[in-house]
């Protein structure tokens, strides 16, 4: 078949991996966006059941599906939607009605059949059954199950068995919540970067990097691509460095602390992991700085800003300063001679505190109004308490300038943390943030994300 043939219908169905459901969405959007074509879905709204592996799009090629299915890391495969029921009979009925789409294939093109479910395994009878059942398109061409020109393909979608008292291997075959029929468009390859990215495998990592899955759906997140400026500044061992840089996008970092990105040995360690991804040209620069006291001198420089704020579980946030203690009577003995001067060859290092969530959420977005451009996006990991969580627990960080355009859970049950990406919806240049708390309204809100360090160690009990 030519390859320049143009479908007549606009829809699409979408197979998903069988994870993240709440991440689908906006990395769809996101992609879509970053190569700047629209999406419809299918109630003409955004409210779609993400969790089920199977929807239906419509875009206005096959072009863009293919762009969809080569970056989305949670996208399986993209077919031509022919049709899709609760039984056989609705499924075959719309297939007919779409006879003009798939009628260019019937004559002399070398095809498959392939067949599938979620949530159940089909029978290897009843596999040929249904295949038996696809007779009335009269396809002509040769079988080739190894390189087709054309892959139909059939699934059955099953709701989950956890909970059912079912025990026969097959008990359930046959009662599908329903049945989706399409023809393969491509292959969703952006999900091969996972075994890539596969922290085990890296050269340099620590206990706080993030996995590759997650950090590669950050970096889509931050629409990622050549070109692009982007600043992580709790960098730490450079997780989503890699990924985003992997896309094309320049990258600057910045920590505390750092030997978390030095590492033990030189050169260091994020540049060692990112010359085993080949992308260590594109790491502009690290700095060892703390955030609040940061040496940037103008606004509006960065696409985007990536990040993982270090939330006190395994490593907790710091900022240059005393730790606030109680005040004691002054003691009468005269000062130690070695505290009255320090030796010169002893290097100095400052003090720091702790650096509580909410605050340090806050002032990150605070920090993103002033460094992004335009349209920029911030995209950072938000813990939070699964029983207390609100949606004012992330509107309460916003400030004119910034909005929310995504807000996905990854659930880890009486925890989770939120992937927060939010949007510079202005052209409005804003001064430096001076990270005293003073620059917005005291709300009277109490995040769950507040003070989550004590909360997490306390197994989440005595929150009230």
């Amino acid at each position: 078949m030519n390859s320049a043939t143009q479908t007549m219908s606009s829809q699409y169905l979408f197979v998903f991996a069988q994870a993240h459901d709440e991440f689908r969405i906006p990395e769809l959007l996101s992609v879509a966006e970053l190569y700047g074509f629209n999406i419809t879905f299918p109630t003409h709204t955004r409210n779609v059941d993400s969790s089920r592996p199977f929807l239906v799009l419509e875009l206005a090629s096959a072009e863009h599906a293919k762009l969809l299915a080569r970056r989305c890391i949670l996208v399986k495969s993209v077919y031509e939607y022919y049709g899709s029921g609760r039984t056989y009979d609705e499924l075959h009925e719309q297939t007919r009605a779409r006879q003009p789409q798939w009628i260019q294939y019937v004559d002399d093109t070398s095809f498959k059949f392939f067949v599938s479910a979620y949530n159940h395994t089909i029978p290897q009878s009843r596999q040929r059954e249904i295949v038996e059942s696809f007779s009335y398109m009269r396809m002509m061409g040769k079988i080739d199950m190894k390189n087709p020109e054309v892959t139909f393909a059939c699934f059955e979608e099953y709701h989950d068995p956890r909970g059912t008292t079912s025990r026969a291997k097959h008990e359930r075959d046959g009662t599908f919540r329903k049945v989706w029929f399409g023809r393969l468009v491509e292959e969703g390859s952006a999900r091969m970067l996972i075994k890539e990215f596969d922290v085990k495998k890296r050269v340099y990592y620590g206990n706080t990097t993030m996995e590759a899955e997650m950090s590669l759906l950050m970096a889509n997140q931050t629409l990622a691509s050549p070109g692009k400026l982007i600043y992580d500044p709790f960098v730490g061992t450079g997780s989503m460095t890699y990924t985003t840089a992997h896309f094309g996008a320049l990258i600057f970092g910045s920590d505390i602390d750092g030997r978390q990105m030095r590492g033990k040995v030189k050169p260091p360690g994020i540049i060692r992991a990112a010359a085993q991804y080949g992308v260590a040209d594109r790491i502009v620069d690290l700095f060892t700085f703390d955030v609040t006291r940061n040496p940037w001198r103008c606004g509006s420089l960065f696409d985007a800003i990536i990040t993982d704020p270090p939330y006190g579980v395994r490593a907790g946030a710091k900022r240059l300063g005393k730790k606030d203690r109680p005040l004691r009577p002054p003691k009468e003995t005269m000062p130690r001679e070695h505290d009255l001067e320090r030796v010169d060859n002893q290097p100095y290092i400052p003090p720091t505190k702790p650096y509580e969530l909410s605050a340090l959420a806050s002032d990150l977005v605070l920090l993103a109004r002033h460094m992004l451009k335009a349209r920029g996006r911030l995209v950072f990991f938000l813990p939070t308490v699964t029983d207390e969580y609100e949606d004012l627990d992330t509107q309460t960080l916003l400030c004119e300038g910034m909005e929310i355009v995504a807000n996905s859970l990854q659930d880890f049950g009486s925890w989770g943390r939120r992937l927060i990406t939010i949007q510079k919806n202005t052209t409005m240049q804003y001064p430096p943030p001076s990270f005293h708390h003073l620059e917005r309204a005291v709300s009277a809100h109490v995040p769950a994300h507040r003070d989550f360090r004590e909360k997490y160690f306390q197994g989440f009990k005595g929150t009230d």
